[in-house]
């Protein structure tokens, strides 16, 4: 395998960290998806309280906090997004309800059904969607809604190299149908599904990461490892251009039954 096939997380997540500090959003999405999910879920108050798992540096959840009024918990491994988030929380006038801090997906420490909304954008596939959705179902109170984006195939059949390239990557992408599934044997009534418009890619996640691209290099300028990295980035960018009719990220919403 050559280098701009490897998988990202075949890379250092210091680096992978670094870098992605320096652009707002780290997955496909856009401040008007954000917006859109949260007409699909119904009796949130003051005193909701909303979980954002693997948040980031927290683009979508300021989102979140500007169309909600809730208390908000927005968690990530990485303490460097975590720190970036705080400050933005800060300076948006949010941080006396919403507050980011660093931990585990797979190790959460809310009480079971503490939690009237789970929310995860691009980040779901760190743990895995069905062992994800599973694991969380527990932490929501009864009616309470998950709403998280997922890599999904459009079509049952696609060229090699795409599927190649994703089933090395993540090897849990799935069609939409076989998601929906899982959501329901999981426990939750399916509320509504759609695929991210291409912008949430192109204008919301690829462009802004052409300038973050050129600083880093010439950060790092000689680092095989960093200009190794920016090659994975850049033939991802490509793959999606070329094989954007046959997947993309889907908003799966769920209501725990």
């Amino acid at each position: 395998m050559n280098n701009e096939n490897k998988s990202i997380h075949e890379f250092d997540f210091n680096l992978i960290c670094e870098y992605f500090s320096n652009v707002e959003r780290q997955g496909p999405g856009s401040p008007e998806i954000t917006i859109k999910v949260l007409s699909f879920i119904d009796n949130l108050t003051s005193e909701s309280r909303i979980a954002d798992i693997g948040c980031g540096t927290g683009g979508q959840t300021m989102v979140l906090a500007q169309h909600t009024s809730g208390e908000i918990t927005a968690i990530d491994i990485f303490p460097k997004f975590i720190e970036q988030f705080n400050i933005n929380a800060t300076q948006l006038g949010f941080n006396n309800r919403v507050k980011g801090i660093v931990g585990s997906m797979d190790n959460l420490h809310f009480k079971d059904e503490e939690l009237d909304l789970i929310w995860s954008e691009g980040a779901i596939y760190n743990v895995g969607f069905e062992q994800g959705i599973n694991q969380w179902h527990k932490l929501l109170k009864k009616g309470g809604y998950l709403a998280v984006t997922e890599a999904s195939w459009f079509t049952d059949e696609r060229p090699t190299e795409i599927n190649d390239f994703w089933n090395d990557a993540y090897p849990e992408i799935d069609t939409i149908p076989n998601k929906v599934a899982q959501m329901q044997k999981a426990g939750y009534i399916p509320v509504a599904t759609f695929i991210l418009p291409e912008n949430c890619w192109t204008e919301h996640f690829y462009m802004p990461q052409a300038s973050a691209q050129e600083i880093f290099l010439k950060k790092h300028a000689g680092n095989k490892t960093a200009e190794d990295f920016i090659a994975n980035q850049r033939h991802e960018m490509k793959l999606y251009n070329k094989y954007k009719a046959y997947y993309g990220y889907v908003f799966y919403i769920g209501k725990k039954i």
